[in-house]
């Protein structure tokens, strides 16, 4: 029931609306303060079903983890640590800003509501510039899901990749010029409305290159330092060879010791010939121990099964010493059955994230337009509210994947 007292043949007409309930109160509530709760218990249950959704690739993550944690140390070295904490610190930000277009609405501050908005939209924009620079640097060296990874060590950075910096900016690209047309054009109308939209709009979509280009600078600058790490361990490659050098001359001056290089060239060429020969004689003690006579031959041949049984499941140090099975020894983690595995849950984990971002970008941008139009006031500011929930969500989220994925080693 309503608290205002009207008359029944005054406050409804022939269609039975209440021309006591203010514009923005909906018909099937009575009071203002009755639609807030309800809208606000209906944003919870959607962010309980929205954690219960990201529970899962976080579950995902925790048993691959505990199952193959050399596989998380090899691959996070691929993760720039520095784009990550930007774009922590870019979503920090906005989440305060988001905070204050909350205070804004219900103080009817309509150009500080404005502003806000759009200062949340470019920290959002900035975020997924980073994100398209780490991704694109990601794709570009290989580093894809299971079924499509193809990274390899001996040439990390392929010269006939597409441009994929380009298939991400190009849709911002086209984005950013349609507004700033839609700017140019509504300024030339005299259309106030369209003006106040446009503007802050064509500097939100511009932000998205300013993050672009910061993250351009900050992986650079990592690709520099990984430079400099294998020019370093070039470094002691030329040093071994020239102290090999040095020794090759120092063996000179003793006994005619100048051939060694050459002599275990041959040593190396007699081994090859050796297990050539090995084949041909293991072929030979199984034709002879057909005969159920050469109990002798028979063992024999055994022993040697076993011996390569044991060679090819094992690690073998000595000829008495086996250090244990091959799981048990650290190899290559960068294949797609395992590296692929990690950058599949990365991609996931990331991916859907950023698609939640977008989804921010479009209902922040409904409300920048009603903020113009000054729809929200001290009685209704609700889905301002509402979308700052949902927003503080798609943060808090990241707090927790940019140290699982980035910092923990």
């Amino acid at each position: 029931m309503s608290t205002l007292e009207v008359a029944p043949e005054e406050a409804h007409d022939a269609h039975g609306h209440d021309h006591d309930h203010p514009e923005f109160l909906a018909h099937h509530f009575d009071t203002p303060e009755q639609q807030f709760d309800s809208g606000k218990l209906g944003i919870w249950l959607f962010l309980v079903t929205e954690i219960l959704f990201f529970s899962g690739m976080f579950c995902a993550y925790a048993i691959f983890r505990m199952l193959r944690p050399e596989v998380f140390e090899g691959c996070s070295q691929f993760l720039n640590t520095k784009l990550g904490a930007i774009n922590t610190g870019v979503l920090l930000f906005s989440s305060l800003t988001m905070a204050w277009a909350v205070r804004c609405a219900q103080v009817e501050q309509h150009k500080g509501l404005t502003a806000m908005l759009a200062a949340t939209l470019s920290c959002a924009m900035i975020f997924l510039g980073v994100k398209a620079i780490e991704y694109s640097h990601k794709w570009g060296m290989g580093l894809l899901p299971a079924g499509l990874y193809f990274y390899d060590p001996a040439n990390p950075h392929p010269p006939d990749q597409p441009n994929f910096l380009l298939f991400l900016c190009l849709p911002v690209a086209l984005l950013l010029l349609g507004v700033v047309v839609w700017l140019v054009v509504s300024i030339l109308q005299g259309n106030e409305f369209q003006t106040k939209v446009a503007a802050p709009l064509s500097v939100v979509c511009l932000c998205f290159f300013v993050g672009v280009g910061l993250g351009m600078i900050l992986e650079s600058g990592e690709s520099e330092g990984h430079g400099a790490e294998h020019h370093a361990a070039a470094g002691v490659g030329e040093h071994a060879d020239h102290v090999a050098e040095s020794d090759s001359h120092a063996g000179e001056t003793h006994d005619g010791e100048t051939h060694d290089v050459d002599h275990a060239v041959a040593e190396a060429e007699s081994d090859a010939v050796d297990l050539v020969e090995l084949d041909q004689d293991v072929a030979v003690l199984e034709r002879l121990a057909s005969d159920s006579t050469n109990s002798g031959l028979q063992s024999e041949l055994n022993a040697l099964k076993r011996q390569a049984e044991v060679a090819g499941s094992s690690v073998v140090t000595s000829p008495s010493e086996i250090e244990g099975p091959i799981e048990q020894v650290d190899d290559n983690v960068m294949t797609k059955r395992k590296a692929g595995v990690f950058f599949s849950i990365y991609y996931c984990m990331t991916g859907v994230h950023a698609i939640h971002i977008i989804g921010g970008i479009i209902f922040l941008t409904w409300l920048l337009v009603r903020s113009v139009r000054n729809d929200f006031n001290a009685q209704y500011f609700g889905p301002v509210d509402y979308v700052g929930l949902y927003w503080h969500l798609v943060d808090l989220i990241w707090i927790y994947l940019f140290p699982l994925l980035y910092l923990i080693r």
